[in-house]
């Protein structure tokens, strides 16, 4: 018995060492949030046994959880580089398939089309604005739903398909909205960034490259404004670095090393033991 319980150990150990060595690796990875690893106890007695007298039967991983807790802000020299300071998500469409993907990496550029993408090439979605008076054109409650988003497009020219007022500079606020100057000194309003908020961020779903997707245990996404509630503040010209403390992973690492050198020997005991008593006849 003490061989499986020493080998639920190793296979414990293993686990954290590979939590670890993901976060180490990510250190880098813009808006990368760390995980740790969960662990419990496993427990078997009969009803009518004495449980004081009963081992355990070793270790299991109860899961992998994420830490979402805020990563260091970097100050860039791009407009459309953005972070939020809080727990909301910005919102993206990938294109083809049209899945609605939450992230907080928000190195958004604009493509050949003028559409505001991400590093994935997802279209980064907005909540529809009156592009004279900026305000919205649905009704932002609960029951907004990413179906009422649309893509942000940047014209070149106001207005669009025009050519005599070309755009200068682009501008973002703490709220979200996002507005353009264009050469007449005219000021457009092109969109609120669409933050989304969840009941619950743990249970949503890793997609890779620091996207979410959302689950029945993280609830539907609440999408609402920056700058207010739960969703918090929006910074242009910022981007969120990973939240990893390489420091703390560096410890964390030398103790499941250790926790995995400790059940090695576990099973190197039980292993002399077994072959003493398998020899004593010889």
């Amino acid at each position: 018995m003490s061989f499986y319980i020493s080998l639920s150990g190793l296979k414990a150990a293993q686990a954290d060492l590979s939590t670890i060595a993901n976060n180490v690796s990510n250190v880098n990875s813009t808006a990368f949030k760390k995980s740790n690893a969960v662990f419990g106890d496993i427990f078997a007695a009969a009803p009518m046994q004495t449980t004081t007298q009963v081992a355990g039967q070793g270790v299991r991983v109860q899961g992998i959880s994420q830490q979402f807790t805020q990563g260091t802000i970097e100050t860039t020299d791009k407009t459309l580089d953005l972070a939020i300071t809080g727990e909301g998500f910005f919102t993206v469409k990938r294109v083809g398939d049209n899945q609605v993907s939450f992230t907080r990496n928000g190195a958004f550029s604009v493509d050949e089309n003028r559409n505001v993408v991400d590093t994935t090439g997802a279209h980064l979605q907005v909540i529809p604005v009156n592009p004279a008076t900026g305000i919205p054109t649905v009704t932002v409650n609960n029951s907004l739903t990413s179906a009422s988003l649309v893509d942000l497009q940047v014209p070149t020219n106001w207005p669009a398909g025009g050519t005599t007022n070309q755009l200068t500079s682009v501008g973002v606020g703490q709220n979200g909205m996002i507005t353009g100057v264009y050469a007449d000194g005219s000021t457009v309003y092109l969109g609120a960034t669409a933050i989304a908020a969840f009941n619950s961020q743990e249970g949503l779903r890793q997609g890779g490259d620091a996207h979410w997707t959302s689950t029945s245990a993280s609830g539907t996404p609440m999408f609402g404004t920056g700058n207010s509630g739960l969703y918090g503040a929006v910074r242009s010209g910022a981007l969120e670095r990973s939240n990893v403390d390489i420091t703390e992973e560096l410890v964390s690492l030398i103790s499941a090393q250790r926790n995995f050198q400790a059940n090695s020997k576990a099973i190197e005991a039980a292993n002399t033991l077994s072959t003493t008593i398998v020899n004593m006849r010889t």
